[in-house]
């Protein structure tokens, strides 16, 4: 390709990467327009931000002791977990799995939960068999993770209000979900109860709490995946909308003064007041099933980021002639919409390979598109680069909004010598110069405090998240907390108290540590 055009390309691609930069007065926007719908949540019921009370009161401090059960039923198959906790922030874990026949997923609810209900019994039976010699009050404690709409009236009371993912069970639809599996468990006379109903988000949080050290938990637990989601503890003084007149609240245990709050924040900003816009951005929305809604998610998560650069692709494709030497192959990704995997950008945003051979074996193998030029690959990585960093970077705001909001940084602690506005201003031009130096060379740039350490003294403010992108992408936990630090509220020694780490499976170990919270709870009544 002649130089003249492969500065064009470069020129263009620069164009495109600079449309994804999120400013740090942005990010400061975003993050009091956050903390102004979190609050509408918690005072009044079906606002923009839902703010679901989950009646999870309180999180594990590592020293808790037994055996818990946990089941998934999250899509086509059906997960049994026994999680024995060892009381020093430690754990083992048993499970099996189970395909659920499709005529089950459209039969009746008799049917599916007698299903579920026998996988537990041979699960118990075969892992926990001396739970049958015991007497009826000995019980194990079920936390049962639903991944269905539901309108949750009680730490184990939730009814379906609609399916999704493929099931079709219309007399289960208005039906409380936990009662339904207790029914069946006890037809079979299993010594399980469904101790509580589990939200993914709050599992995760849960699980980090049990596993992280302090001697604190953790303060919130978030998604950073296919989706995006986060849920956090909040005071219950301040969730005023489970004491309104007139409100239909269940009961719930108020001895800790906290609930575990479900921000549903993937919707945050629908109205796109603070979030940034590009024409990738719009369209994809307008050609997604739900447009106007999840606004946030569709900038954050890995389910669009990956269409998000597909348009970036064809605009150059159509603007600069973008592939103009290369072979598209028919069925090409690049024209199929949503069929980039956020992989795909992973794998182009950590390339450092001569000439970006990786990259270009990426876009031949994922895209559809071979015999790309270096220069051609050149300009892929800078959009994708621009792509991934305002992910990670938009991550932060939730995370910054909770800290803030829940008082976890005294302004004594965001304003001292450490975090000055010119100390903050010091370590962002040194993360800039990171930037810029990954574009230039591929390498992505390392965090200073990374997930799991905290460089202060000061107890941490521990935070657990799970999610393929968070985990996995490249420089994803260097630019979100280059964005923490731009808040000023934060700082750098605010984001330095921030320890983040990952907490796998809220839907196993989790749940399991959910239903020993409920079991506490329920053994009250």
């Amino acid at each position: 390709m002649a130089p003249v055009e492969g500065n064009k390309l470069i020129q263009k691609a620069e164009a495109i990467a600079k449309e994804f930069e999120l400013r740090p007065e942005q990010v400061r926007k975003a993050v009091v327009e956050f903390r102004r719908l979190m609050d509408l949540g918690l005072q009044k019921d079906k606002q923009a931000m839902t703010m679901i009370p989950t009646y999870v009161t309180s999180v594990p401090k590592g020293t808790e002791k037994g055996v818990y059960l946990a089941v998934d039923l999250g899509g086509t198959n059906f997960r049994v977990c026994s999680v024995t906790l060892e009381g020093n922030s430690s754990f083992t874990i048993q499970q099996s799995k189970a395909a659920i026949p499709k005529e089950l997923m459209t039969g009746d609810s008799t049917a599916l939960f007698s299903f579920m209900a026998a996988q537990v019994g041979e699960f118990v039976q075969t892992h926990h068999s001396e739970h049958f010699l015991e007497n009826k009050e000995h019980q194990l404690q079920l936390g049962f993770t639903f991944s269905f709409p539901v309108d949750q009236k009680a730490i184990n009371k939730g009814y379906l209000l609609r399916w999704t993912k493929g099931f079709d069970i219309k007399d289960a639809v208005g039906k409380d979900v936990c009662e339904l599996l207790q029914t069946q468990l006890d037809i079979l006379g299993l010594p399980v109860r469904v101790a509580a109903l589990v939200n993914d988000t709050v599992g995760t949080l849960m699980a980090r709490s049990y596993t992280s050290p302090g001697t604190h938990g953790a303060l919130m637990g978030a998604i950073f995946g296919t989706g995006t989601n986060g849920a956090y503890v909040e005071k219950l003084s301040k969730i005023t909308k489970m004491t309104e007149p007139g409100s239909d609240f269940g009961k719930y245990d108020t001895s800790t003064g906290e609930m575990v709050v479900n921000t549903e924040w993937g919707s945050f900003d629908n109205a796109m007041k603070v979030l940034p816009d590009t024409p990738y951005d719009r369209e994809l929305d307008k050609n997604s099933v739900n447009p106007g809604i999840q606004m946030f998610e569709k900038r954050v998560s890995g389910m669009f980021l990956g269409e998000i650069l597909r348009h970036a692709l064809l605009a150059m494709k159509r603007d600069v002639s973008l592939f103009s030497t290369a072979h598209i192959r028919e069925d090409a990704e690049l024209n199929t919409p949503w069929s980039i995997d956020t992989s795909v950008l992973s794998h182009i945003e950590g390339d450092e390979s001569p000439y970006l051979s990786k990259t270009k074996l990426t876009v031949s193998e994922q895209l559809g598109v071979q015999n790309i030029s270096t220069e051609e690959a050149r300009a892929i990585k800078l959009i994708v680069h621009a792509i991934g960093k305002r992910s990670a970077r938009l991550a932060a705001v939730p995370i910054a909004a909770v800290v803030l909001s829940t008082g976890k940084l005294s302004p004594k602690s965001a304003t001292s010598a450490p975090s000055s506005l010119a100390a903050s201003a010091a370590e962002n031009i040194k993360q800039g110069a990171k930037a810029i130096k990954a574009v230039v060379t591929g390498e992505p740039p390392k965090a200073d405090f990374p997930p799991g350490g905290s460089a202060t003294t000061e107890e941490p403010i521990d935070i657990g998240v799970d999610g393929s992108v968070v985990e996995f992408y490249p420089g994803f936990d260097g630019y979100l907390r280059e964005a923490l630090r731009e808040v000023e509220e934060v700082g750098t020694f605010g984001e330095k108290r921030i320890r983040i780490g990952i907490a796998k499976d809220g839907s196993g170990v989790g749940a399991a540590l959910i239903a020993l919270v409920a079991s506490k709870v329920l053994d009250k009544k």
